[in-house]
């Protein structure tokens, strides 16, 4: 199960930080990412964490958005710096190994003044 927190309402150039909490006992195996779906648009990956450690990230978000992955806490997190009005999307967590993969429920984010 993952469970996504950390969404809201931001200003332009302003900042959040998305968590994802897992349960079970082999999260540090598994392959973590974070998705999004803008209203009226498909959803995309914006940043992927191995079980190494390796990072990819969208275009789009390369330079303002940080993943990360805490193993002892079963946790991947979503920086997010420089949030423009284009980066409002529902955001979901997503866990993947092999053939299976896991998502999370969605959380908000909307950046507007």
């Amino acid at each position: 199960q993952l469970v996504e927190s950390g969404g809201g309402l931001v200003q332009p150039g302003g900042s959040l930080r998305l968590s994802c909490a897992a349960s079970g006992s082999a999260f540090s195996s598994y392959h973590m990412a974070w998705y999004r779906q803008p209203p009226g648009n498909q959803r995309e990956l914006v940043a992927r964490v191995t079980n190494g450690g390796n990072t990819n990230y969208a275009d789009s978000v390369k330079g303002r958005f940080t993943i990360s992955r805490d193993n002892a806490k079963n946790t991947v997190y979503l920086q997010m710096n420089s949030l423009k009005p284009e980066d409002t999307a529902v955001y979901y967590c997503n866990a993947q190994l092999w053939a299976v993969t896991y998502w999370g429920q969605g959380t908000q984010v909307t950046v507007s003044s």
